[in-house]
């Protein structure tokens, strides 16, 4: 089959989306945390989840230093966290390491994250770009920080790794709703001023 005129040729295995592949790896690791809840498996899993939560910085920062950005890259990425995100938090809900009454701010969390995709996915098919808001950058950042406190768990490195984990969990949820209302009115104003732009052409 021949490609259309003009088509870009993209490579999907360079290093980033490599990296980005092998990052969901740790999602089955993760799965098995409910089988070694002890100190040695809680602080083996929680590494890996370091691990995976530095090397998405790695990867998009490789990304753009060596212009190996690709379509099925910006796809993948965001989608890759997401689902590293969502499962070490159900994850942590079914072993109760998040307590039943903080369960509305897992839900508040990943109802976000599903929400925004399904707005980055229609503003990508108007040819608009929802740009990552620095308010995004920094619950993305309280947040992997939250998930690694509450699965490490026990006193770690001299720190009550559990009371912190719920602590930036309740930050990272404030940072969540301001994030997430950041993401659509940033969408609908570009969106408005599109349609006063095509409506002044119109009129000429």
């Amino acid at each position: 089959m021949e490609s259309a005129p003009g088509a870009v040729h993209e490579h999907f295995w360079n290093l980033p989306n490599t990296i980005t592949v092998v990052r969901t790896a740790v999602v089955p690791i993760l799965l098995l945390l409910p089988f070694f809840p002890g100190r040695a498996g809680s602080q083996a899993i929680a590494w890996c989840f370091i691990v995976a939560a530095v090397s998405d910085l790695v990867d998009g920062w490789l990304a753009r230093r060596g212009q190996m950005v690709t379509h099925i890259g910006k796809l993948l990425d965001p989608r890759a966290d997401k689902l590293i995100v969502s499962t070490a938090l159900i994850v942590m809900v079914a072993m109760g390491r998040v307590p039943l009454w903080a369960t509305w701010m897992v839900v508040v969390i990943v109802g976000r994250e599903l929400a925004v995709t399904g707005l980055r996915g229609i503003a990508s098919a108007g040819g608009q770009i929802v740009a990552a808001a620095p308010a995004g950058k920094a619950k993305t950042f309280v947040q992997n920080a939250a998930i690694s406190a509450l699965i490490f768990h026990e006193t770690t490195l001299g720190l009550p790794a559990h009371e912190i984990g719920m602590a930036l969990l309740g930050l990272a949820t404030a940072l969540t709703l301001v994030s997430g209302y950041v993401y659509f009115a940033n969408y609908f104003r570009a969106r408005n001023e599109i349609a006063r732009e095509a409506a002044g052409e119109d009129e000429t």
